[in-house]
């Protein structure tokens, strides 16, 4: 693959922004651009690689002969922007897919909107801009054409990258315009598509990396290759707190291949020409390290939280009406105490990170889901302007959270810099799982009340978290359906590093929810979607305070997944139902996990899922987001935690640290809810369900709570 060059030089140049009338302002520029590199469906490479393209706008480039190369702004780690941000683009410009080009966009703030592939945001924040920029490059082939015709252009149309004349025998390709175009004025206002004129969005389209990832093509951060470049590895404290003291390098530097060792922040780093010698000259550094005054321990953590969670906090975080009055009165009392283990990202690509810090620049290039903050960090640590440091963005292996943070690639600057040479620095799997950024540690005290006739008069949760102001969501369901609903949150101070894992605060809440709704529900004596439903009726008609979700949108899902999965057929072979439900990111998500249980063991059969995340964009980017979002949510509800002794993690790779395993992944049923509304996110929202499904579905099979994660901790056997 040939690495990106200087790409910041070559600035793509729309500046799209909102102006005071509502207008648009698109600048443009006819340079001929680098030959394109990505490729969407049905490439014919030659003549791709002969064509010459022309910079429209920062979104597009258009050849003479009838190819489009389109750039994809965001970073693509798995998630599917590569194609799914294009495709909006190709939709409005008309594209024809099959002879469209897909090329990775360098960071440019002043072109872009948002270069941020994180809280399922990227298709909602570039939404509009997007289909701006299709729209108008469309209606300025629409105006030539009609314009060399001699017709009215508003009797003209377009279709697959041809205007169409109004008499519907002519056509002419966009190629064949771009002269015409040269010297036209961009249109302030263009007309979008309406829903229903749409022959793309809703498809279902291949990645545009398809090919290059099934026969292994070097497009990952790992990849990376430069000329004189050496490879670095870091060695970090081994336990949480620790800092560094003595270090004896000298057996490190004689060992074949070690260039350089450098001592930095609280790191050493080891230099070679190959990441097998840098790690053997790691492993025989000599380092003594200093401890804090005291290092942390998992059984000590939660010793703290349940202190925490029996007193009360300062200021709650939601309060509507008196929770502990309604308490004290109510005719039944349910409790339920639920467990969080601290969890690393684990993405299939380990962390890495390419810089080449020169007199003249900085080269960055490696997977980050924030570009631009990566960018910032290096020019605050080095004292290098912002614009002499350009960064490129290959695939990315995974992120899940991990790569919102920059210290990798801060690691790779800095020792780029003291080297004086190109640098690849390169974690290993223990690595990634020791010292990353951990999903945080907690512990959620619920109560709830119930009065003489069943209903839920009283809902009080007090939670304890490590290192975080807030893991709770106090204005999601049930808020606003219980009269008397109180949030309270303590905060646990710890040397972990934690930080935003896939769904933060959802991806456990919305388990200890949905668990103990269902322990609510059956108190209640009451059909738990029935009870759901009902709720949502209370906050429609009798509301208490304001909530975050749409009372219809959320009751869709829940009537659609228990028709998907046949709700109400307990135990018919074997198998029972649990429903699990959630509002993230915009989009409502409602689960039914078919489940037995055999000698203790849980067997997941299958999942239906049902989805409204407003205009679908591509279907099978959809599914794949949903379909994984369960796999991983499953997976770590299932048999995933961290463990620490003495500061100490005690999980280092899989053999230890248990993930799914593909004979236990489950059939999946997916099924999108049909609207026209803006689209939603998606990377997140399909795992915060999955773990209340599965265990309300054991609760039906075995009358146990699954109350603390992983379950394989609960011992169904005892």
């Amino acid at each position: 693959m040939k690495q990106p060059d200087n790409a910041l030089n070559r600035r793509s140049f729309l500046k799209i922004s909102t102006l005071a009338g509502g207008g648009l302002l698109i600048g443009i520029n006819w340079m001929t651009a680098c030959q394109p590199e990505g490729a969407g469906a049905g490439v014919d490479r030659a003549a791709a690689a002969a064509a010459d393209f022309v910079d429209m706008n920062a979104h597009i480039k258009i050849a003479d002969n009838g190819w489009i190369t389109l750039m994809s702004p965001n970073p693509e780690l798995g998630q599917g922007v590569k194609t799914s941000m294009p495709l909006i683009v190709a939709e409005e410009l008309d594209a024809d897919w099959d002879r469209v080009l897909v090329e990775q966009a360098p960071l440019d703030t002043d072109a872009y909107e948002r270069q941020v592939a994180g809280g399922s945001y990227s298709i909602r924040s570039t939404w509009d801009a997007l289909r701006q920029a299709g729209a108008t490059v469309r209606k300025m082939m629409i105006d030539a054409a009609a314009e060399r015709w001699e017709v009215d252009a508003a009797q003209c149309s377009t279709d697959e990258s041809e205007v169409i004349h109004p008499d519907g025998e002519q056509t002419i390709g966009y190629g064949e315009l771009l002269s015409d175009i040269a010297n036209m004025e961009v249109p302030e206002e263009v007309t979008l598509k309406e829903p229903e004129e749409y022959k793309l969005l809703g498809t279902w389209i291949p990645s545009v990396d398809s090919q290059e990832i099934v026969i292994g093509a070097p497009i990952f951060g790992s990849d990376t290759r430069r000329e004189g470049m050496l490879y670095a590895m870091v060695v970090r404290p081994p336990a949480f707190g620790q800092t560094l003291g003595s270090v004896d390098d000298s057996a490190a530097k004689n060992t074949p291949g070690v260039k350089d060792v450098v001592t930095f922040d609280n790191k050493v780093a080891v230099l070679a020409e190959s990441t097998w010698q840098a790690k053997k000259g790691r492993d025989a550094l000599r380092i003594q390290w200093k401890n804090p005054e005291k290092l942390d321990n998992t059984s000590e953590h939660f010793e703290r939280f349940r202190e925490l969670v029996a007193q009360a906090p300062d200021e709650p975080k939601r309060k509507n009406g008196n929770a502990e009055q309604a308490l004290a009165g109510a005719a039944t009392i349910i409790e339920g105490v639920y467990e969080a283990p601290f969890l690393p990202h684990n993405p299939m690509e380990p962390m890495n990170f390419f810089a080449h810090v020169r007199e003249d620049g900085v080269e960055l290039y490696g997977p980050t889901q924030t570009p631009a903050r990566a960018r910032k960090d290096v020019s605050d640590r080095l004292g290098i302007p912002e614009a002499k440091i350009e960064v490129m963005m290959p695939n990315q292996g995974g992120g899940f959270g991990r790569r919102l943070y920059t210290d990798f690639a801060l690691d790779a600057a800095v020792v780029s810099q003291m080297a004086n040479a190109p640098v690849n620095v390169i974690w290993t799997r223990e690595d990634d799982m020791t010292a990353g950024i951990y999903r945080p540690a907690g512990l959620y005290s619920y109560r709830a009340g119930l009065n003489e006739q069943g209903e839920l008069i009283a809902w009080h949760l007090r939670a304890a978290a490590a290192n975080t102001g807030n893991g709770t969501l106090p204005n999601n369901f049930p808020a606003g359906a219980v009269p008397n609903f109180q949030v309270d949150f303590h905060r646990l101070d710890s040397h972990v590093t934690t930080g935003a894992w896939r769904a933060p605060n959802h991806n456990f809440v919305a388990y200890a929810e949905e668990s103990f709704l269902d322990e609510i529900a059956h108190a209640a004596g009451k059909d738990p979607v029935q009870f759901r439903l009902e709720l949502l009726d209370q906050a429609r008609n009798n509301p208490t305070g304001e909530v975050e979700y749409d009372i219809d949108r959320y009751r869709k899902v829940i009537e659609r997944v228990a028709e998907m999965a046949g709700w109400g057929k307990q135990g018919e072979n074997g198998i029972y139902k649990g429903i699990g439900t959630h509002f993230s990111y915009g989009s409502y998500i409602a689960q039914v996990a078919d489940v037995s249980v055999e000698n203790g063991n849980i067997i997941v059969h299958k999942v239906y899922c049902a989805v409204d995340c407003g205009t679908l964009i591509n279907r099978a980017g959809a599914e794949n987001q949903i379909e994984g979002g369960i796999m991983d949510g499953l997976g770590h509800a299932m048999f995933a935690e961290q463990i620490l002794q003495n500061g100490v993690p005690q999980n280092d790779n899989f053999d230890s640290y248990r993930l799914l395993r593909m004979r236990e992944a489950p059939e999946i049923e997916v099924d999108f809810i049909k609207n026209t509304l803006r689209p939603e996110g998606l990377g997140e929202p399909g795992l915060p369900p999955t773990g209340g499904a599965v265990a309300n579905a054991v609760f039906e099979a075995t009358g146990k709570r699954m109350r603390k994660q992983p379950f394989v901790s609960n011992q169904l056997l005892g």
